[in-house]
C-alpha cells in the first residue's frame, strides 16, 4: 500500500523554485464517442457481427498504475510526473 501526503514541497517549473504542492489523483473521464477508435468499433460492432477484438489471454495484472497530479498552490499550474504502479494507493492528509 502506497500512502501519500496531500500537501508536498516539490519544484514548480512555473515559479521557478520549490513551493508547496496539492496532490490530486487522476479520475478516468468518459472516452469520447468522436475518436476515431470508438467510431471504428461502433461501424465494425454494428449489425449482426460479433465483437472485433479477441478476449484478452492470460491474467489481469496485479498493480496498476496510478496518475498523480501536483498543483502548485502559488502560480495554480500543475504537472504531472511518470505514473507509479501500486496495488493500494491512499492520500493521508499529514
Amino acid at each position: 500500500m502506497v500512502n501519500r501526503p496531500r500537501k508536498v514541497m516539490r519544484y514548480s517549473p512555473a515559479a521557478g523554485k520549490h513551493t508547496l504542492h496539492t496532490v490530486e489523483r487522476v479520475k478516468k473521464r468518459r472516452a469520447s464517442e468522436l475518436k476515431w477508435g470508438q467510431r471504428r468499433f461502433r461501424r465494425v460492432t454494428a449489425g449482426y457481427r460479433g465483437f472485433p477484438r479477441p478476449k484478452p489471454e492470460g491474467r489481469e495484472k496485479p498493480t496498476r498504475r496510478v496518475n498523480i497530479i501536483y498543483r502548485c498552490t502559488e502560480t495554480g499550474k500543475a504537472h504531472t510526473p511518470k505514473c507509479k504502479r501500486a496495488k493500494k494507493f491512499n492520500l493521508t492528509d499529514e
